[in-house]
């Protein structure tokens, strides 16, 4: 099954922890933007990770990330 996860460009909408709720079932995830200037913020075991060029997958053994 395919998931998309698509915002509406209003800011910080919660799509990347979103995208890493989705990525421990996912196989691959994908992440495209144009550019490195908005991010995402990650809190895990390993600790608090602020993405910008990164897949919200990266933190999930299994799952490739494009």
């Amino acid at each position: 099954m395919v998931k998309a996860i698509v915002g509406a460009n209003w800011g910080d909408e919660g799509k990347g922890k979103i995208t890493d709720m989705f990525a421990d079932s996912s196989d691959i995830v994908i992440r495209f933007q144009g550019g490195a200037n908005a991010g995402h913020t990650i809190i895990n075991h390993y600790g608090k990770f602020a993405l910008h060029q990164l897949p919200s997958g990266v933190f999930h053994q299994s799952v490739t990330n494009v």
